[in-house]
């Protein structure tokens, strides 16, 4: 994300302000607005993942804490959070570039989430116990920390190497995971996943170290964190979340190992934005974050082809589930100034442009203010279906809400996975970006379910409700579920690769499965037997098995389920889902690679969401 750390000079201000404060404020009555946690569970009714990125630096000029993520009206249509940003240093350690802001600034009694002052000598501060109220409020929000970004991307190729990436990882989930960077647990709870934004791979980004070492080195680490973050999750009892950043221009994803990343991540978050800007002083002006490709773009290869179909296209065909794509939207716009009044500013070029003023930072601006602005038409390209908006002089790329709708009918028609939106201080005070986001997304008729009810061995942080997008993300070390007299495992039927397909042993024999799954009899697809798989609040009841099969060809996984929000799939593959009150067949279709020997498959259903019944699984 091309956004910059505030100064500080700045935080050195607000830390003496704030010590001046804090005294006569913790004796001030406190009458602030505070939801009950009736009110702030109230959960989304879609499927989708709609997340969005609350920014360090945002306290400071912007005065956006995360209380305004309450008043505004957003804390309820979302459903993942991430914080950014965690930085590097050069022992290649995870650590805080700001640690008033993560954990030391006491925030008054008008400014916190549950309205009661900060004191001096709180064990945590700052925006991390803001946080933590939050959680409190909204539990089926996932928190993330966000490392790296435009700004603190500079040792993540050295981070990633081989000699380093391991200690690295560590340090990583020991801060923030669990939770021991502000002193011993102190953060313990608060984050649910780790989200990689490395700026980028093999390319120098904001002028950092790289090499073509770093396109292995970047599967590598995530690899690494998915197996740390599992061997914490098997201490916890939790699936701990693994997401990237990752770029929507094709010379960046080039040095990506596409075809690999998936398996270990739960989404990818596709920075479908910043795809041109003034950075190009002069221009051509043109579009912060095109749907489609406009051949009549005139800007140099292989900007001239930047759109977020494009990306998508790429990443799908590379093997990434649609499911684990969340696609960017953009909470601000990008601009140019002295444009000459050609094409309605489109496309335009002059030595005498520049970037357009902005409220922070010259050519950007964010979305509150460009909704608002007085004397400029709004036009709309039908190739691109995006907007702009020009005053003769002035150039502004934005994404209004017209546009928010048409991105988010797109996600919807190529079935992936949700949306996130960067970020979360340039929307308006009621929120009406992200609410465009989460009506689009499938949730115009708002929709409510109870707390999600505590399971026997609740986790300290509940799992968010299925209002996301449910990308399967199995474990990748499933616990079988024990039995006192073990039954011989039955063979599969023949032409038929799956053991004990239709459950008619009468036990789990041949899966590995959560400790609530149970063979029934009754409902059954065919047979006398099927398989109930049993959400709770913290897990999605998943059940998988690992089976033999030949490199370089094509299968088909099919089964009968019943229930809401019942997954099939492969893990590092495809997967399908569906809701339904009768059996319905689901089926995904893979090809294994070269030299692949076994394949993971699985069936889950979501978070709190009710039993699903699976039946009759064949793999052929």
């Amino acid at each position: 994300m091309k956004r910059h750390a505030p100064t500080r000079f700045l935080a050195v201000v607000c830390i003496v302000f704030t010590l001046v404060m804090s005294f006569v404020v913790t004796h001030a009555t406190q009458a602030q607005f505070s939801p009950t946690k009736a009110q702030a569970a109230t959960l989304a009714s879609s499927n989708k993942i709609n997340a969005a990125y609350f920014t360090q630096w945002g306290i400071y000029q912007r005065n956006y804490n995360v209380k305004n993520i309450v008043t505004n009206g957003t804390a309820s249509k979302l459903n993942a959070l991430m914080y950014a940003f965690a930085n590097i240093n050069s022992s290649y350690q995870c650590y805080s570039g700001d640690t008033y802001a993560d954990y030391q600034k006491t925030f008054t009694a008008d400014q916190a989430v549950n309205g009661v002052a900060d004191t001096w000598n709180q064990p945590l501060a700052g925006n991390f116990n803001q946080l933590k109220e939050l959680k409190a409020l909204y539990p089926n929000i996932k928190i993330f920390i966000s490392i790296g970004g435009w700004t603190w991307s500079t040792n993540f190729s050295a981070a990633a190497s081989p000699q380093n990436v391991s200690a690295f990882v560590h340090s990583c989930i020991d801060q923030y995971i669990l939770g021991n960077q502000a002193g011993a647990g102190t953060m313990a709870g608060i984050f649910d996943g780790i989200d990689i934004d490395w700026e980028y791979p093999n390319d120098p980004g904001n002028g950092n170290p790289h090499g073509p070492q770093d396109t292995q080195n970047y599967t590598n680490l995530l690899k690494e964190f998915r197996t740390q973050l599992d061997q914490a999750g098997a201490q916890s009892g939790k699936h701990y979340l693994l997401t990237v950043a990752a770029p929507a221009g094709q010379d960046k994803y080039q040095n990506i190992q596409l075809n690999q990343i998936g398996q270990y991540l739960d989404w990818v978050d596709l920075m479908t934005y910043d795809m041109h800007g003034a950075w190009n002083a002069t221009g051509p002006t043109d579009f912060n974050a095109p749907l489609y490709a406009d051949p009549a773009d005139p800007s140099a290869p292989p900007a001239n082809s930047y759109s977020i179909d494009h990306a998508v296209t790429d990443y799908l065909a590379a093997g990434i589930p649609a499911s684990k794509i969340v696609m960017g939207m953009p909470i601000y716009g990008r601009g140019w100034t002295n444009v000459p009044n050609v094409n309605n500013g489109l496309y335009q070029s002059s030595s005498s442009m520049q970037a357009a003023p902005g409220t922070y930072e010259a050519g950007i601006e964010d979305y509150k203010v460009l909704k608002n602005l007085t004397g400029y038409t709004s036009y709309r390209n039908p190739v691109t279906q995006v907007n702009w908006v020009y005053n003769g002089t002035t150039f502004w790329s934005y994404d209004d809400l017209t546009t928010v709708a048409t991105k988010t009918n797109y996600i919807n028609s190529k079935g992936l996975g949700g949306a996130f939106s960067w970020s979360l201080d340039g929307d308006d005070t009621s929120g009406s970006f992200v609410n465009a986001v989460y009506s689009g997304l499938g949730n115009s008729g708002g929709g409510s379910t109870p707390t999600p009810t505590p399971t026997n061995t609740p986790t300290k942080t509940p799992t968010p409700s299925p209002t996301n997008t449910p990308t399967p993300t199995p474990t990748n070390t499933p616990t079988p579920t024990p039995t006192n007299t073990p039954t011989p495992t039955p063979t599969p039927v023949p032409g038929n690769l799956v053991t004990n397909p239709g459950f008619e042993s009468g036990t789990l024999s041949g899966w590995s499965c959560d400790s609530n799954d149970m063979v029934v009899s009754s409902p059954v697809h065919g047979g006398t037997h099927a398989l109930q798989v049993t959400p709770t609040s913290s897990t999605t009841g998943e059940c998988d098995q690992t089976i033999t099969v030949q490199p370089n060809h094509t299968y088909t996984l099919s089964a009968y389920v019943n229930g809401s929000y019942a997954y099939i799939g492969v893990q590092g593959g495809s997967s399908n889902w569906t809701s339904s009150s009768s059996y319905t067949q689901l089926s995904v279709t893979f090809t294994t690679g070269a030299s692949q020997t076994s394949a993971t498959i699985y069936i889950h259903g979501w978070y709190a969401q009710g039993n699903v019944y699976a039946d009759d699984f064949s793999l052929q």
